[in-house]
């Protein structure tokens, strides 16, 4: 019968297996890997010392160490939500700064190309209107 603390094992070697491979595929950045290393190494060292949870619960005054671990999992997982928010927010700027700069761009090679072929193309006969515009000067 597998007990709790082997699943946990288990899980965290799974874990650390599949944060490896995401790195190898450059489906993971290194410092978030690092986070999910760091929390899955907490996970582990708990599973091998059960004590040093009942230990710690004792030290924070939390009556159950599961209690401890739930609290602790829920402030990790809002540091990193917190975290990832910053990263998208700065993303986001990125992206409409660059939007911008393309839009400039376009518009500098549009003038480019109207200027090139104004110069390349040969001058055309400009007709004269059928009707000459009304002119106050001309009645005088």
């Amino acid at each position: 019968m597998i007990t709790g603390y082997a699943f946990a094992l288990g899980l965290c070697a799974m874990l650390v297996v599949l944060l490896f491979v995401l790195l190898r595929t450059r489906r993971l950045r290194e410092k978030y890997a690092g986070i999910w290393i760091v929390v899955s190494l907490g996970v582990v060292v708990l599973a091998i010392f059960p004590s040093w949870a009942f230990w710690l619960s004792r030290v924070a005054r939390v009556n159950t160490p599961v209690n401890l671990l739930f609290g602790g999992s829920i402030a990790v997982l809002l540091l990193v939500c917190i975290h990832l928010s910053t990263e998208l927010s700065s993303q986001e700027e990125k992206t409409r700064t660059l939007t911008e700069e393309i839009a400039l761009l376009r518009l500098v090679v549009r003038g480019l190309r109207a200027e090139e072929s104004f110069l390349t193309e040969p001058p055309r006969c400009r007709r004269e209107p059928a009707v000459k515009p009304y002119s106050s000067r001309a009645s005088r």
